[in-house]
């Protein structure tokens, strides 16, 4: 399954029409998609009952994929983590069955330290067995895949481009996870036609190789995420009888 959404779900006003009338805003916008990007838990805890709500909002099939809290990844800078976890994932477990994946998103300033990473991601395995993604921002993290995949940890494709390798999904690949910003204009920038057009080719490769595969759009800032998650979710449908024959965008 390919898992197609935006960071939070927000809905542009000039996509209004694209989405049912009634309904929470969750609830309107999970009618068009199928997964979202929690972002608001990387800068403050909500409830298990918040978490429960949500994911009673949604139908069946639809995964959350959720950040983990800046306290853990920038303050603690994943050292000496193991309270802090605890206290997230009962939160987010709340979730259930629609808890997708988890996030860890790294500050630039962070490099890489073996002992550092090893002891956290160990934490994280003795407390989580499901799908978990990075995005690190230092270039030394290109010197991590072999403990990723030790600890079946994936790596983002991210765009823009933060560090050399990560153009493309790496470290293990029992998930694949595209996560994109916009560009130029970080934040901002809508992706173009050809540029989602090479984005359908590889989502649709990485399902062949029969994998979780996420994309998640985060250029949420002028409200372009809608309507870019929006025409790819159109073009895989076309696509998906036969990519040799796709309709374009």
């Amino acid at each position: 399954m390919i898992f197609i959404g935006c960071a939070g779900w927000s809905l542009a006003r000039e996509h209004w029409p694209a989405f049912p009338a009634e309904g929470t805003h969750l609830q309107r916008y999970a009618a068009q998609f199928n997964s979202v990007e929690i972002n608001s838990s990387f800068y403050r805890p909500h409830r298990r009952q918040t978490y429960e709500r949500w994911a009673d909002s949604v139908p069946d099939g639809f995964a959350f994929s959720v950040k983990i809290p800046k306290h853990i990844t920038h303050e603690l800078r994943l050292a000496g983590s193991e309270a802090a976890l605890d206290e997230y994932l009962g939160q987010c477990s709340g979730l259930g069955n629609r808890l997708g994946c988890l996030l860890v998103q790294l500050p630039p300033s962070l490099a890489f330290d073996p002992a550092v990473a090893e002891g956290f991601f160990s934490a994280l395995r003795q407390r989580f067995a499901g799908p978990v993604v990075l995005e690190p921002r230092h270039e030394s993290w290109g010197n991590a895949e072999p403990l990723l995949i030790k600890h079946q940890v994936s790596q983002a494709a991210v765009d823009p481009s933060r560090i050399s390798n990560d153009a493309s999904p790496r470290g293990s690949q029992g998930t694949k996870y595209w996560r994109l910003h916009g560009s130029p204009r970080i934040y901002h920038s809508a992706y173009d036609l050809p540029y989602l057009q090479q984005l359908t080719q590889a989502l649709q490769v990485a399902t062949e190789q029969a994998v979780a595969t996420w994309c998640i759009f985060d250029n949420t800032a002028s409200g372009a995420a809608i309507g870019n998650a929006l025409s790819l979710a159109k073009a895989l449908v076309i696509a998906a009888p036969d990519r040799r024959t796709s309709t374009p965008l």
